[in-house]
């Protein structure tokens, strides 16, 4: 593919997930392009085995972008960072194609591993931003992780995840998360639970109250004190 043709395609993956864009020529200045044209050179160096090349390639745009993309990892296509700055992403990390990360991704791995050490995101999956995926399990198509949570086991397809650790709060997805894009929305039935008992705990303070007041104008017409 040259390069015109390069940044039409991913003109068209920005425009489709970033409404910031308005022209071609804007995709110059996303450090997303800019550290991905630096890894696909880190890349081939790797495959190669000229690991020293790669690594100076990818530290080089990290220093520049902010991004920090292994030359080993495996990236499909359509893949976008938005913003960028403190993206990790580490050696044996495999991403799938129309995959999407926000600002402060890291896809780390456990410091315990050897071999495949980092994780496996699959296609139309959505990282939003500051969220941790940590571990060799695989993140499964079409998943959503909410901002700041940190992930550690295996998400099978179609799911959202929020908090920390990680937990599954929506399962079978309908909607592919590249065609929302929403991080912000997401449920999270812990908070839902506790708004549950703050409203249980709000009704019985209000019972009390009416039956403290009861018993004052009960005590008002008798004259007598009564011990609850």
């Amino acid at each position: 593919m040259g390069f015109i043709s390069h940044i039409k395609e991913e003109f068209e993956v920005i425009k489709e997930r970033d409404p910031a864009i308005k022209s071609p020529m804007e995709v110059l200045l996303y450090p997303s392009f800019r550290v991905m044209l630096s890894y696909r050179r880190a890349h081939k160096q790797y495959r190669k085995g000229h690991y020293f090349r790669a690594r100076y390639i990818s530290q080089k745009a990290a220093r520049k972008t902010g991004i920090e993309i292994h030359p080993g990892a495996v990236i499909g296509k359509g893949f976008f960072i938005d913003h960028g700055t403190g993206v990790i992403i580490g050696e044996t990390t495999v991403i799938g194609d129309n995959v999407t990360l926000y600002q402060g991704v890291t896809l780390g791995g456990t410091g315990k591993e050897t071999g495949k050490r980092h994780p496996t995101i699959e296609d139309n999956v959505m990282v939003s931003a500051g969220a941790k995926i940590i571990g060799s399990f695989t993140v499964g198509e079409n998943s959503k992780i909410g901002a700041g949570s940190v992930v550690l086991e295996e998400v099978p397809p179609n799911c959202t995840v929020v908090g920390v650790p990680g937990r599954i709060v929506k399962r079978d997805n309908m909607k592919v998360p590249r065609s929302d894009m929403d991080q912000i929305h997401l449920p999270d039935p812990i908070m839902e639970d506790i708004t549950s008992l703050r409203q249980e705990n709000s009704k019985l303070c209000n019972r009390v109250i009416d039956l403290e007041n009861q018993i004052r104008q009960i005590e008002n017409k008798t004259g007598n004190k009564t011990t609850i």
